[in-house]
């Protein structure tokens, strides 16, 4: 069971980017290292749920 999941950037809060991850094998949040294209810089990622 797959879903769509989107990532926040913690320090601005835009959503830049978008996975999918198998729920039933992952039931905790991802939290990634992203490049932030407003920030320019890398930042923390967390899982937000999206409209689909």
């Amino acid at each position: 069971m797959k879903i769509k999941v989107g990532l926040k950037c913690v320090e601005c809060g835009d959503i830049n980017y978008s996975t999918t991850k198998n729920a039933k094998t992952n039931v905790e949040k991802l939290e990634l290292k992203k490049f932030c294209p407003r920030l320019n810089k890398h930042t923390i990622h967390k899982e937000v749920k999206l409209k689909s």
